[in-house]
């Protein structure tokens, strides 16, 4: 058990959906996840892995307005070590992967676990993309929801015991409309609000930010303070959401460890893209070229 830590019996669940009235009772400061706990979570292949054991992570990410977040996201995950990337998406951005990571699939198959919304808006999604979202939501692979796909949690919290496991990646203001469609109240304590938004849709939420906290449904609270300021930069958030799919590929039952350790590996990424130019100022895709080194760094100290 983790000192600190949120738990089912100390706490009351919000209530559904469309409410507005549930509340859960903040007890004590989060739990920090650690460098040892990252070493320990991320997985090194053995002689008898192939890239399927390995983890398989389909990607239906970016946009013909924002192309680049499918080449942030599908460059994070294979750099984090997952054993095949499958993506999905528009022409352009497919084009645009393959030209920068042609080891990537763009056939349709079997995943271990999908990102979805990086790099979209619902204002351009098109009806046709709005159903395959839905589709995958509504599949039993866990998926990883960020950005653009996020207003489509609303109707997949209602399904109850028939949906995908989820991990939601929302900064603060994404978190507060999240929290608006779910009918609940503005958020005045992060940490509660991240609590209440985790039971009321029964999904980790993994809430962006200088301090990154990861609230799961039974009401374990955990933070990341891992990385940089530089990392506020647009793009980032693409890179950590394919940090995370690869994570949660190769370990589909672990989603609130995955996502703290996606978070951890994300900050120190970007930690040691910021030290190549002598701690100023970084860009998305230099932190997803640093994330092998990083990984690579904690698997040997471990």
């Amino acid at each position: 058990m983790r000192v600190g830590a949120f738990r089912l019996g100390a706490l009351r669940l919000a209530q559904r959906p469309g409410t507005g009235t549930g509340r859960v009772a903040r007890m004590s400061a989060p739990s920090p996840w650690t460098a040892p706990e990252t070493a320990t979570f991320l997985r090194v292949p053995t002689a008898n892995d192939d890239k399927y054991s390995r983890g398989v992570v389909g990607m239906r990410t970016g946009s013909e307005e924002f192309p680049g977040a499918a080449v942030l996201g599908v460059e994070a995950a294979w750099r984090t070590g997952t054993g095949m990337v499958r993506y999905l998406g528009p022409r352009r951005a497919a084009d645009l992967v393959l030209q920068r990571r042609p080891e990537t699939v763009t056939a349709d198959g079997r995943v271990q676990a999908w990102v979805v919304g990086s790099g979209t808006s619902p204002a351009t999604r098109t009806a046709a993309e709005t159903a395959a979202v839905r589709t995958i939501l509504a599949g039993r692979v866990p998926v990883v929801v960020d950005a653009g796909a996020l207003d489509l949690v609303v109707a997949a919290s209602a399904l109850t015991g028939d949906r995908a496991p989820l991990v939601l990646t929302p900064h603060d203001r994404e978190h507060a409309a999240l929290r608006d469609r779910l009918g609940l109240a503005p958020a005045v304590d992060r940490e509660q609000a991240a609590l209440e938004t985790a039971a009321v849709t029964g999904a980790v939420l993994l809430l962006k930010g200088a301090t990154t906290l990861i609230a799961t449904p039974p009401g374990t609270l955990r933070s990341v303070t891992a990385g940089v300021a530089w990392l506020a930069t647009a793009g980032t958030g693409d890179v950590l959401a394919g940090i995370l799919g690869a994570l949660v590929a190769g370990a589909p039952d672990r989603l609130a460890d995955a996502a703290a350790c996606a978070a951890w590996v994300h900050g120190r990424a970007g930690a040691a893209a910021s030290a190549r130019h002598g701690g100023g100022p970084l860009v998305a895709l230099d932190v997803a070229r640093a994330v092998s080194r990083v990984v690579g760094e904690l698997v040997s100290e471990r």
